[in-house]
């Protein structure tokens, strides 16, 4: 028998019920026109060992895709409340915070990030040259702000919930390198800043609030 002629007797899934055949301890041949078994087989039997194992593979998919959902629930939780913990976190360049008591020092880390600036292609001040000045600004600027965030990120990492003593510290490279003609090939301005502190844990002085 074909098991192609006994997926269509008992409408099955013919890809499906030949995969299940082939990892089953049913005996079967395979041809150029597909699978086959030995006419005596009980193909009722057959059939219903293939159902049981549908249902049960159902039921494991059914499962695996709950605690999925479950994993992703809980990462989406673990999220909110991360975002919602670096919101909150406190940053001062300073060493305390007013009404608040530094109960843990968690010690020192920092955040870095960097933006490149082409050169301006007829001189600084040239025609046709943009302005610098304000282009630098901002990129220092969003930098900077990115570089806070990864120390915030840092903090929170060692369980923290403040940083205290944050400076930064700025780094401008100009590199060049050999052009192919032998000259020199003068690459994109380069601007770094780093962002340091020290992790610490706050608590808020009761004692403060009500004096």
């Amino acid at each position: 028998m074909k098991t192609r002629d006994i997926a269509k007797k008992y409408q099955l899934d013919p890809a499906a019920f030949d995969l299940w055949l082939r990892q089953s301890s049913f005996q079967f041949k395979s041809g150029i026109t597909g699978l086959s078994v030995d006419d005596g087989v009980n193909a009722d039997e057959m059939v219903g060992h293939f159902n049981k194992y549908r249902t049960q593979e159902k039921a494991r998919e059914a499962q695996e895709q709950e605690r999925l959902a479950l994993e992703q629930a809980n990462a989406d939780q673990a999220e909110l409340a991360k975002q919602q913990a670096m919101a909150s976190m406190l940053i001062s360049s300073g060493f305390n915070f007013e009404g608040y008591n530094i109960t843990k020092y968690s010690g020192y880390i920092s955040g870095d990030d960097a933006v490149s600036m082409d050169r301006p292609t007829h001189g600084w001040f040239g025609r046709g040259s943009k302005d610098v000045g304000a282009d630098l600004l901002s990129g220092l600027s969003r930098i900077r702000q990115n570089a806070l965030a990864e120390l915030k990120e840092a903090a929170y990492a060692l369980g923290c919930n403040a940083v205290i003593g944050v400076d930064f510290d700025y780094l401008t490279m100009d590199p060049e390198t050999a052009s192919s003609s032998g000259g020199t090939l003068y690459l994109p301005f380069l601007f770094a800043v780093t962002a340091n502190g020290n992790a610490v844990v706050i608590e808020k002085n009761e004692r403060a609030g009500l004096a």
